[in-house]
């Protein structure tokens, strides 16, 4: 099943084939998981084409792992990065700067010039649970979306000063998610899905689920005693391809006007356009603060 969040807070279950919007009664997808899909259909059914597709889901807790894929990894090694990046290192995500597809990322020129892509799989936890073994990890996975991590190179590297990294990958719209749920019945083998990021069509970023050095159930296990909420999101890392291991990353980096597509195979193609603070609010960037 794939489900979304459209309009205005509405939820559906998409037809895809058919290009039609099943409406369900109930007011979130976090709700949704809360009452274990345990939901009605209100009767409505619209065609995909008159709908606007929104984030699909809203969580509680954003647990965002870094490090995980080989690949990734040793091009990091390769960063003059101040502390390592170890694998399964996590962090809490900015739910307020989720997006959703086709939703512009804003280019803040005030704070950066280097901003990266990073293609993930996001993990949606289907319900609430703690100190539990990777053995039982898969009895909460309830399905899958695709996740784009937006980061603030420059930002990030004066945050890894101090071994964290947190502002870098939070600012305003830096975290697109989407383009729905898929649900973990359609993806049994989501430790063998295909990963592509293209910026202008260009393919920047591939990988494959595969190639993780912490399994999913691991990495949801490992996190199980900070507690899980029904419709929590938990990322499994980037693969290999980012703009600041390039030779000359500012010919990689994204700009105001490039459109990305982040692609996980069996689950969808999460797509958005950049743009620049003036097309966003209709006036310069405002001075940045700092201290």
């Amino acid at each position: 099943m794939k489900l979304i969040t459209f309009d205005e807070g509405r939820v559906g279950r998409l037809e895809l084939e058919e290009e039609t919007v099943i409406e369900l009664d109930v007011p979130s997808t976090r709700e949704y998981f809360e009452r274990g899909g345990q939901v009605s259909e209100t009767g409505e059914r619209l065609r995909l084409a008159d709908v606007k597709l929104r984030a699909p889901i809203r969580p509680k807790k954003f647990f965002h792992t870094a490090g995980n894929f080989v690949a990734h990894h040793e091009e990091l090694e390769a960063v003059n990065w101040s502390h390592p990046v170890h694998k399964g290192i996590v962090f809490f995500q900015n739910v307020d700067a989720i997006i959703g597809p086709d939703d512009p990322i804003v280019y803040p020129s005030q704070l950066t010039n280097e901003m990266d892509y990073e293609l993930e799989l996001a993990v949606v936890i289907g319900k609430s649970g703690k100190f539990f073994g990777a053995d039982e990890a898969e009895d909460y996975i309830a399905g899958f979306t695709v996740f784009n991590d937006i980061s603030a190179r420059d930002i990030q590297r004066r945050e890894m000063e101090s071994g964290v990294f947190s502002f870098s990958k939070g600012i305003d719209t830096f975290c697109p998610i989407g383009p729905w749920i898929v649900t973990a019945d359609e993806l049994p083998d989501y430790q063998n899905l295909a990963m592509e990021l293209r910026v202008n069509g260009e393919v920047r970023q591939t990988g494959n689920t595969a190639e993780m050095r912490v399994t999913i159930p691991q990495l949801i296990a490992y996190h199980s005693p900070q507690t899980y909420s029904a419709g929590d999101l938990l990322t499994t890392g980037t693969v290999s391809g980012v703009a600041a291991i390039q030779k000359n990353p500012f010919d990689f980096y994204l700009q105001p006007g490039d459109v990305v597509e982040a692609e996980v195979k069996g689950v969808g193609v999460l797509r958005n356009p950049i743009i620049s603070w003036e097309d966003a609010y209709g006036e310069p960037a405002p001075a940045k603060a700092d201290f």
